[in-house]
C-alpha cells in the first residue's frame, strides 16, 4: 500500500507541479525525504523570498505552484509575500509542517496553534486534514481551489508523522482528476452588454492585471480598435495589460478617487476589465465618476465585484469575454482619440543619473521582449512612459504595494521565461526587503539583471510625507550600502556605474553573459 506521502507526489506530479519553492524546517523533512529526481527544490534563503520566487512563477506561468513552509515561524516571515499573491490572484499551494499529532495537544515546539486561523485573510481555504489519510483529499483540494476563478493562495498544514502513514486505497481516484471553470456569460448578457457599449458615445477602456494573466492583451488591443476608445490602465498596476506603444494607450491612472474622475472626464461609459473599481491609495476625496458617466466591470473575482461602490460588474472569464466583445462589437465611426504624447528621451547626463535617463537607456538596450520587475516605487509612473512593453507577461509589480517582492519574484519570473530577459529594477531601500534572494539566483544560475537605484532615501516616502504634509518624519534615508559587495558575497557579477557610459557598459555586458547580475546606479534623488 501507498503511504501519503507517495500518493501526494503523485498528485503533484500529474499536475505538473515539479518545481518546489520552499525553506524547511524540521517538521518539513519527511516530506522531502528521498526527494524525487523528477522534481526540483528551489532553496530560498528567507520565506519572504521564498512566496516571492514561487508568486512570481505561479504569475508568469499561469498553474499553481507548490510552496514549502516551516510551521508558524515560516508562515509568519512570508506573510508579507501572501498579501501580494492574494491581490495578484497567485494560485500558490502554501504548506506548513505541523508537529507530530501526538505532540499537538501539549503545543510542544513547533506546534502550528490554531494553524488554520494563522494565514487568514490572505487565502482562500486553509485547512489541517482531521487525519492523516485525508491529506492527498486535502492537497488535491487544494491545487483545484487554488486554480479556480478568482486564483488565489491555499494554505494547508500538516502533521509531519502523516506522511508516512499508508493512504487510503481510494485515494488514487485523486490523480489525474480534472476540474474546470467555464466562466463565459450566456449570449443575452454579452447582447445587452454589447447594446451597452454600442450605445455609448465616447467609451473608455481601463484595463487591470487579469487581462495580462488571461493572456487577453490582444482582444484587449482589438476591441479598443473597434471603438476608437482610449485606453488607461487601473491604478498600482501589477501587471501591463496593453502595449505601452500603441497609438490608444494612455498611461497609468493615478491612485485617487478625484484624480480617477479628472482622468476619466467626458466620458460617457467606463468600461473596466480584470481590475478592482478602483484600488485607490492617498486619500482624494471627490466624486467616483465624472458626471454623466457609467461603469461596468468584468472581473473574475465575486469580491471585487460586490465591493466596488459603483458601476454594473459581471463576473466571468476575463479573456473570453473580451474576446467576445471583440469579435462582436461594431466598428466605430467615431474619430480616433487625440494620440498619447510621447516622451523625448533625456541628454546624457551631466551629474548624478536621473532615473529617467536610466530608463530610456534600459529602453535603447534591453531586447524587445524583455520583462521588467519594478521596486523603485518612486519611479513607476516613469517606467510606465518611457519603456516598450508591447508583449504580454512584460511587468510585474508588487499587487499588494508591500516591498521585497520585486527581487525574489524575478527570480521565480525568469525560471518559468528562460528565453526573455528579466530585469529587476529595484529601490535601494526596497532591495534590502529580500536581498537573500541574490544567493538563489547565483545558486541556480538565473540570470536576471538587477538593476538598484541608489539615492540613499525612502523615496516613495519622502513624496508622501509631503503629500500627507507629515514634516521632519525619521527613518527615511538609507545611506551607507554597498550593494556591489553584498551581491559579490552572494555569488553574483556586480558593478557601480555613475555615469551614462559605465552604466551603458555594464548593462549590455550583462545582456550578453546571461548569467546573475546586479548593476548598482548612483541616481538623483530628485528629478531635474
Amino acid at each position: 500500500m501507498k503511504t501519503v506521502r507517495e500518493v501526494s507526489y503523485e498528485i503533484l506530479r500529474q499536475e505538473a507541479m515539479t518545481t518546489i519553492f520552499g525553506n524547511p524546517g524540521s517538521n518539513e523533512l519527511p516530506f522531502l525525504q528521498d526527494f524525487p529526481s523528477d522534481f526540483r527544490y528551489i532553496l530560498g534563503l528567507h520565506e519572504g523570498a521564498v512566496i516571492g520566487m514561487a508568486d512570481g512563477y505561479a504569475q508568469a506561468t499561469g498553474r499553481p505552484i507548490l510552496v514549502n513552509l516551516h510551521s508558524a515561524a515560516g508562515t509568519g516571515n512570508a506573510m508579507g509575500g501572501l498579501a501580494n499573491a492574494w491581490n495578484a490572484h497567485s494560485p500558490l499551494v502554501v504548506t506548513s509542517g505541523q508537529q507530530i499529532r501526538a505532540m499537538v495537544g501539549v503545543e510542544a515546539l513547533l506546534t502550528n496553534i490554531d494553524a488554520t486561523q494563522l494565514p487568514r485573510p490572505l487565502v482562500k481555504w486553509s485547512a489541517e486534514p482531521a487525519r492523516a489519510e485525508d491529506v492527498p483529499l486535502a492537497m488535491s483540494r487544494a491545487i483545484h481551489l487554488a486554480s479556480l476563478p478568482a486564483p488565489g493562495p491555499v494554505y494547508l498544514s500538516i502533521p509531519y508523522d502523516d506522511w508516512s502513514r499508508p493512504s487510503d486505497p481510494e485515494s488514487a481516484r485523486l490523480i489525474g482528476r480534472r476540474v474546470t471553470a467555464a466562466g463565459l456569460p450566456d449570449n443575452a448578457t454579452i447582447a445587452a452588454l454589447i447594446e451597452r457599449i454600442e450605445g455609448s458615445t465616447n467609451p473608455v477602456i481601463v484595463l487591470g492585471p487579469d487581462v495580462d494573466a488571461a493572456r487577453a492583451n490582444g482582444h484587449a488591443v482589438r476591441l479598443a480598435e473597434r471603438l476608437n476608445a482610449p485606453v488607461w490602465v487601473a491604478p498600482s498596476a501589477p501587471r501591463c495589460p496593453f502595449p505601452t506603444t500603441h497609438p490608444l494607450f494612455r498611461d497609468l491612472l493615478p491612485a485617487g478617487i478625484a484624480a480617477i474622475s479628472e482622468r476619466l472626464a467626458g466620458h460617457d461609459l467606463v468600461l473596466v476589465f480584470g481590475a478592482p473599481v478602483f484600488r485607490y491609495h492617498q486619500y482624494d476625496p471627490g466624486q467616483f465618476l465624472p458626471t454623466g458617466a457609467s461603469l461596468i466591470a468584468v472581473t473574475c473575482d465575486p469580491d471585487e465585484a460586490v465591493r466596488a461602490p459603483m458601476g454594473d460588474a459581471i463576473v466571468g472569464d476575463v479573456g473570453a469575454i473580451l474576446a467576445a466583445l471583440a469579435d462582436r462589437v461594431a466598428q466605430s465611426a467615431r474619430p480616433a482619440p487625440e494620440l498619447r504624447k510621447l516622451f523625448a528621451k533625456l541628454p546624457v547626463s551631466t551629474g548624478s543619473i536621473q532615473p529617467r535617463r536610466v530608463f530610456d537607456m534600459i529602453d535603447d538596450l534591453a531586447p524587445s521582449d524583455a520583462i521588467y520587475v519594478n521596486e523603485s516605487t518612486l519611479t513607476t509612473a516613469d517606467m510606465w512612459q518611457r519603456l516598450r512593453m508591447d508583449q504580454p507577461g512584460s511587468y510585474y509589480f508588487a499587487a499588494a504595494g508591500g516591498l521585497g517582492f520585486a527581487m525574489p519574484a524575478s527570480i521565480g519570473i525568469q525560471l518559468a521565461e528562460p528565453d526573455r530577459q528579466v530585469i529587476a529594477v529595484i529601490g535601494d531601500g526596497s532591495a534590502n526587503y529580500s536581498i537573500t534572494s541574490l544567493w538563489t539566483a547565483a545558486q541556480h544560475d538565473v540570470p536576471v539583471i538587477f538593476v538598484i537605484m541608489k539615492n540613499g532615501i525612502y523615496g516613495a516616502l519622502q513624496w508622501f510625507a509631503g503629500v500627507l504634509g507629515a514634516n521632519y518624519v525619521p527613518g527615511l534615508e538609507v545611506p551607507g550600502i554597498d550593494f556591489v559587495s553584498l551581491a559579490q558575497g552572494y555569488g553574483l557579477s556586480a558593478s557601480r556605474a555613475e555615469t551614462d557610459a559605465q552604466f551603458q557598459q555594464a548593462f549590455a555586458a550583462a545582456l550578453q553573459a546571461r548569467m546573475p547580475t546586479l548593476i548598482e546606479v548612483t541616481t538623483a534623488a530628485k528629478e531635474a
